[in-house]
């Protein structure tokens, strides 16, 4: 009798078949060049997306801040990032608006495509290009919705669905800060 596949657990374990690497060399929302490597000391918690997302990011981004800020004192130990998969759009400047109003606790990153794809890959992400029904002359990027989070060595530590809710990401989060 063979053993059974191994599928992906909801929030914390690692996707069958893989490691997750967390690595990346892109560009902050200042225009400064960064790798993974910038982070490390902090507990870094990770969501990509892009600006033009109509719904999923948003309500992503709201969560994650407002998680934040119920953490209190622990956040100090986080650095939000915020990684485009539509860098085609998404660039410093762009990413820096956006974030810096109703987000501003996150660091946006960008780079040029290869980057991206680079990171995209690193961290098992998807995403794709489809014309907006809304507009036909723009397009959506529909992707994959996990929050990761890496340890101050910048190791792969855990991630979470777009399902795990507001409480439980406080509770969990907490857990790994303390």
């Amino acid at each position: 009798m063979s053993e059974p596949a191994k599928t992906m657990n909801e929030s914390t374990s690692r996707p069958a078949g893989g490691h997750i690497g967390g690595t990346f060399d892109l560009i902050d929302h200042d225009g400064r060049a960064v790798t993974e490597k910038a982070y490390r000391g902090s507990f870094a918690v990770i969501f990509f997306g892009f600006t033009h997302c109509k719904m999923v990011c948003p309500r992503a981004l709201r969560r994650l801040s407002t998680v934040l800020d119920r953490l209190g004192p622990l956040a100090d130990r986080v650095q939000p990032l915020y990684i485009t998969v539509d860098p085609e759009r998404d660039s410093p400047d762009v990413m820096r608006e956006f974030l810096s109003s109703d987000y501003p606790r996150f660091t946006g990153l960008t780079g040029s495509a290869a980057q991206i794809e680079n990171a995209k890959k690193s961290f098992r992400v998807f995403s794709t290009t489809v014309t907006d029904p809304d507009d036909p002359d723009s397009y959506q990027m529909p992707h994959s919705a996990f929050t990761y989070v890496l340890g101050p060595d910048g190791s792969y530590i855990t991630h979470f669905t777009d399902a795990v809710d507001e409480d439980e990401l406080v509770s969990r989060l907490s857990s790994l800060l303390r």
